[in-house]
């Protein structure tokens, strides 16, 4: 076992830290916005519930992301729950071809463009935003969701993985 108590991020204690936290297997979703050029998307496995009441759910964005501006122009946007068949999607948007095809999307209520698939989706307008550390916090006001069985993408050691319902 390895003790680090000071990370350097881009030295040996920050790639320790980095491969610690991979231990905490995630969901992996796509969330999606219009941007300068178009609608865009990009993977996070950051996500979680915060409020029932209102319906608050909340993600981070990394400030250098390339695609960092597109979702902090306090626009709409729509977080993709994916399924394990959906990985391919996980892979195009955490790098690369980020642009949404329109025939590969729609329209949420909220405006904000939405990929058809997946296993659950939340249409959100910006709540908060919150800068901490490196990254940036956003709070999103979930305005409609959706969701459908299947088994969930999962992200674990640098690994996808899948997950079924009703586990035993």
């Amino acid at each position: 076992m390895t003790d680090f108590s000071s990370p350097e991020p881009d030295g040996a204690e920050g790639r320790a830290y980095r491969r610690a936290m991979g231990a905490f297997a995630t969901g992996v979703c796509v969330v999606t916005v219009e941007g300068a050029s178009g609608p865009v998307g990009m993977t996070v496995n950051s996500v979680t519930s915060v409020s029932l009441e209102p319906r608050l759910l909340l993600w981070c964005l990394d400030d250098s992301a390339e695609r960092a501006g597109a979702f902090l122009q306090g626009k709409p946007f729509s977080v993709h729950v994916l399924g394990v068949d959906q990985a391919g999607w996980a892979d195009r948007f955490s790098r690369g071809d980020c642009r949404l095809a329109a025939e590969e999307t729609g329209q949420a209520e909220t405006g904000a463009p939405v990929l058809k698939g997946g296993l659950a989706r939340f249409d959100c307008v910006l709540h908060r935003q919150i800068s901490m550390g490196d990254h940036q916090i956003l709070v999103g006001r979930v305005e409609h969701f959706e969701a459908h069985e299947g088994a969930g993408l999962t992200f674990f050691r640098g690994r996808y993985g899948r997950i079924q319902e009703g586990v035993e």
